[in-house]
């Protein structure tokens, strides 16, 4: 694959056949997602974990066919969601038949609008009876969420599952779970940190032998938050190896891990917001972004070479690439042209350069929920407006979107309208 392809005279930035969409989380859209970890967190003492419970969020449980069908309609020709594991197995071995027919009608819902649905079987939420058997840490997660995958394969079928992400950011669920408390479990041990790491790559191996069991038909792969991790003094020796130490966990250890070799899957999700400074003289260990540089309403730094830096290290596994989630959470919508400009040119230049990258999601094609911080940080380029029944609002950046969608070019994004 390669950018810049020149067709009767118009000249590409991303090729025929890119992959164009934008990611969803089942617990962050669907609502009433009673079963889970998650649940029983946004409601323990008093909800003093989360800024408030996610309820109904976007009611998607109900209304995904009209979502689809608008997704569908701006442009989009894949579309990455995933299926909730709490209500598919609702108890230990018990598998709920009218989760997975509802889950199969929500798949060919996707289809049926044009787009080539991207699932992912773990993002975030664990059930009830999971994470009270020990979560990742127990003996036999790694076995029982193997056997929980292939009866996803088995029941929803390969032409549903085209692509299956078995693990999303299986970085990110230790780090904030077991090593900075914030999520369920909310634990602050540096071993379970490490020990839920490691058993999150093993889950990923296990899930991709799962699915081959059922079908080789379906493309498996891990989408991994590759985050630009830096000292925030670089003159500091506790700092560098601060940053060095979470490089290994964060980023090389699961990459090391695609690298050995066996069968680890089809592609690697590559998974990217911003750049995080440490600083060991700090607790937590978090710098705050620069001075005067660009943020989001998570107080993120906005930094789009870091983005690139994710592509480079992802490419040495030597497998396909698809962005499967890159976004900000502002409330100008300009901002978030802006940031679509900025890093969509980092991707065209890289598939420039030869690495293979083959798709962009954008995160997020809602405004949602968004875990501890419940619902105030908006990254929808379809905006929510919970004043008024969950009304679903299409925001420019989408119709920007869509030109670059339609002409495979991103001074698209910014050209005017019509």
């Amino acid at each position: 694959m390669g950018a810049c392809v020149t067709l009767a005279g118009v000249t590409r930035d991303f090729p025929e056949g890119f992959l164009w969409g934008a990611s969803t989380a089942a617990h962050q859209v669907e609502g009433n997602n009673d079963n889970s970890d998650w649940w029983d967190w946004e409601l323990v003492d008093g909800g003093a974990h989360v800024h408030e419970p996610s309820g109904v969020a976007i009611d998607q449980w109900h209304r995904y066919r009209d979502d689809m069908a608008l997704l569908g309609g701006l442009g989009h020709n894949a579309h990455r969601l995933s299926v909730e594991w709490s209500r598919l197995e609702p108890e230990p071995g018990r598998f709920d038949d009218e989760a997975f027919d509802h889950y199969a009608d929500v798949l060919d819902t996707v289809l049926a609008n044009g787009m080539t649905p991207f699932v992912t079987t773990y993002h975030f939420t664990l059930p009830r009876w999971f994470a009270a058997r020990g979560g990742w840490l127990a003996d036999d997660a790694v076995e029982r969420y193997a056997t929980f995958v292939a009866e996803v394969a088995r029941r929803l079928g390969a032409e549903r599952l085209p692509f299956v992400c078995t693990v999303n950011e299986p970085q990110i669920i230790p780090l904030e779970g077991y090593l900075l408390g914030v999520f369920p479990p909310g634990h602050e041990d540096f071993d379970e940190f490490q020990a839920a790491n490691r058993a999150l790559a093993s889950a990923h191996r296990a899930a991709v032998a799962a699915l081959r069991s059922v079908s080789s038909d379906i493309r498996t792969g891990t989408c991994l938050q590759l985050i630009a991790l830096e000292p925030a003094r670089p003159d500091d020796e506790g700092d560098r190896e601060l940053a060095a130490m979470m490089r290994r966990e964060m980023s090389e250890m699961h990459l090391d891990d695609l690298r050995a070799g066996g069968d680890v899957g089809d592609w690697v999700g590559v998974q990217y917001y911003s750049r995080t400074r440490l600083d060991s003289s700090r607790q937590p260990p978090i710098a705050p972004p620069p001075e005067g540089v660009e943020t989001t309403l998570m107080g993120w730094e906005v930094f789009p070479e870091g983005l690139r830096r994710a592509l480079d290290d992802a490419a040495t596994v030597g497998l396909p690439l698809y962005i499967t989630e890159n976004g900000i959470a502002t409330a100008d919508d300009t901002q978030r042209v802006r940031y679509l400009d900025s890093h969509l040119r980092i991707v065209a230049d890289a598939i420039r350069d030869g690495i293979d990258v083959r798709g962009y999601m954008y995160w997020s094609a809602f405004d949602n929920f968004e875990w501890a911080r419940g619902y105030p940080p908006t990254f929808g380029m379809v905006a929510i407006d919970r004043d008024d029944d969950l009304t679903r609002r299409v925001l420019p950046s989408a119709a920007a979107y869509r030109r670059v969608i339609e002409t495979g070019r991103v001074d698209a994004l910014t050209a005017p309208a019509g």
